[in-house]
């Protein structure tokens, strides 16, 4: 057994029950699914991956990443990547690896940096000018361009915790209630019994919604993110 509810997010922490080769395994069903598309005809599960992507393209369209060879598809993957890592996330004795700022930023920062070293590389002028606004007073340019660059270097890291956090909370409430069920279920009345059921199986439903909002949320910062380039 588990040592306590912190220990779900040790990946060292080995169980008997411990799908971690599930976990690899669903972790490269997204890229499959996709390459398999050039070679065979649409499949049930390509026309199921047609929702997330065209909506992704309508966000994409909407910013300036639609002039960015290849951002659409690069963000698409990463959506549909994160949906499945954070469902997979919440199956037991599963790893969850976006409950870690090192798995959560190392998807980040890339993205990130290859938008800032692409704006750089293209018009290093105008990234230089976007970081003061217009019309700023001349006293105050030094420290208005100091707080700009503050503001996007701290992009990846409130990028990243945001994701943590939100999955990390979840799974440490639904461990607290399900020990708590797991304690109290000899002791505790039908009622308390039944009334614990419910909760638990209501917030693992909200679970479910809450790891696909942050997979959208997580992408849809990216996509903003590229409003900047120029």
């Amino acid at each position: 057994m588990l040592v306590d509810i912190f220990s779900s997010f040790d990946d060292h922490n080995f169980v008997f029950m411990s799908f971690y080769m599930l976990m690899w395994a669903c972790s490269l069903c997204i890229l499959i699914i996709l390459n398999m598309g050039f070679w065979v005809g649409p499949s049930r599960w390509g026309y199921m991956l047609n929702g997330p992507k065209s909506l992704i393209m309508a966000l994409v369209g909407r910013a300036y990443g639609v002039k960015l060879a290849g951002f659409a598809n690069v963000v698409t993957s990463l959506f549909l990547m994160l949906i499945l890592v954070n469902l997979t996330g919440l199956v037991p004795y599963v790893f969850s690896v976006t409950s870690h700022l090192a798995v959560s930023l190392s998807l980040g920062l890339p993205f990130w940096m290859s938008l800032i070293i692409s704006g750089i590389a293209y018009n290093p002028s105008s990234v230089a000018a976007g970081l003061l606004p217009g019309g700023a007073p001349a006293v105050l340019n030094p420290f208005l361009v100091l707080v700009e660059t503050v503001s996007l270097c701290v992009r990846p890291v409130t990028l990243s915790i945001r994701l943590v956090a939100n999955i990390m909370a979840g799974h440490i409430v639904l461990g607290l209630i399900g020990t708590f069920l797991s304690s109290g279920i000899f002791e505790m009345s039908v009622f308390g019994v039944s009334a614990l059921i419910s909760v638990e199986v209501f917030y693992f439903l909200f679970e479910i919604g809450v790891t696909l909002i942050q997979a959208y949320i997580f992408s849809l910062l990216v996509i903003l993110y590229s409003d900047d380039h120029p």
